[in-house]
């Protein structure tokens, strides 16, 4: 597509859309890049700092990569849990080697995993949290969550926006008046209180997951206001060319020219608008999750994942836990980027890019 290759002249545009399909390839085939499963536990290892990987051994020379086992003990002196490494063996990393059974794809049972160790050694890239679960695969199971439920929204906001807009900028008169002032009074909804109340009235047997999906369609059927007021303004203009005089003059009926002739042409705008949607949903996932208020424990988000790291002990200790919020400032910035970046290619007015 023509687009694409405009993007890849863009280098940060470029970065970007190569970040984002990094990331959106690695939650997809979680399950086998993955160490561990998202239900995998291990008390024991109750804020294991990150495995160290050697691949120099003692004596100097290139090694395949390995690890040590981690052993815990309190130390009194500290008044805390501490890790040692246990150096009396090695546990070399391997590829693709047997571990816990999950389904490839949601779909194909296999017990193969990219990486791992032999028994008797765990490997946490990124160390664990409180119950002793990797950081890692937490990570890229959430991942799933946080970077695909925005979209969602999408499916409610953009039919409705553009329907509604569109009628409304056609008719104009007294039908795009009271149209209008409906959206007006969806748009003066407080989005972030009315999410505190259905919080708090939401069934308590619902599935932390179906407990979020609710909130963002919620949240959809409020936001799509806004957008139908821009392809108002839209239509506004387009319906006054001399393509759509002449199917009127042809005997085309109205819905016909909303939505073959005038909605088409708002494409560009579409396309743009729904890029620079996504991260103010992978915001909004992650402040209610790290509020208490979306994905629950034991499911996975990174907002849930990032509220662990609110303790000042955690941040200071424990930077590992950082990790989820450093993921959401990616996947933002880079949304933010590639929709910069196509909003420049196709808007004919805007010339800030070469």
């Amino acid at each position: 597509m023509e687009i694409i290759e405009k993007i890849f002249k863009d280098k940060f545009a470029k970065i970007a859309f190569i970040v984002l399909a990094v990331l959106y390839l690695l939650i997809l085939f979680a399950d086998f890049i993955a160490p561990y499963t998202n239900t995998y536990s291990n008390r024991n290892m109750s804020y294991a700092p990150p495995s160290q990987v050697y691949t120099i051994d003692e004596n100097g020379k290139f090694s395949r990569p390995y690890t040590y086992n981690l052993i815990r003990e309190y130390e009194p002196a500290l008044m805390q849990t501490i890790y040692k490494q246990d150096r009396s063996q090695k546990y070399y990393i391997k590829l693709f080697v047997k571990g816990e059974k999950y389904k490839f794809l949601g779909l194909i049972p296999s017990d193969r995993h990219l990486f791992g160790v032999d028994n008797g050694c765990e490997l946490h890239l990124l160390g664990t949290d409180i119950n002793g679960r990797d950081v890692f695969s937490r990570l890229l199971f959430g991942g799933r969550i946080s970077m695909t439920i925005g979209f969602l929204s999408l499916f409610i906001v953009f039919p409705i926006g553009l329907l509604y807009g569109g009628i409304s900028g056609y008719f104009g008169g007294i039908v795009d008046i009271l149209m209008m002032r409906f959206a007006e009074a969806v748009m003066a909804i407080p989005s972030f209180y009315l999410l505190i109340i259905l919080a708090a009235i939401l069934p308590s047997g619902m599935t932390s997951i179906q407990r979020f999906c609710l909130i963002i369609v919620i949240l959809a059927l409020i936001g799509w206001a806004g957008f139908a007021r821009v392809v108002r303004g839209m239509v506004l203009s387009i319906k006054k060319e001399d393509f759509i005089s002449a199917e009127k003059t042809m005997g085309a009926s109205n819905l016909r020219i909303i939505l073959k002739h005038i909605l088409p042409q708002t494409t560009s705008y579409v396309i743009i608008a729904m890029t620079l949607s996504v991260p103010s949903y992978i915001l909004a996932e992650s402040g209610l999750s790290f509020l208490g208020l979306g994905i629950q424990q034991p499911d996975a988000s990174w907002g849930n994942m990032l509220k662990e790291a609110q303790e000042f002990t955690n941040i200071l200790y424990r930077p590992w836990l950082l990790t989820p919020g450093i993921l959401i400032f990616i996947a933002v910035l880079s949304f933010n980027l590639l929709g910069d970046a196509i909003r420049d290619f196709l808007d004919p007015k805007s010339q800030t890019r070469n």
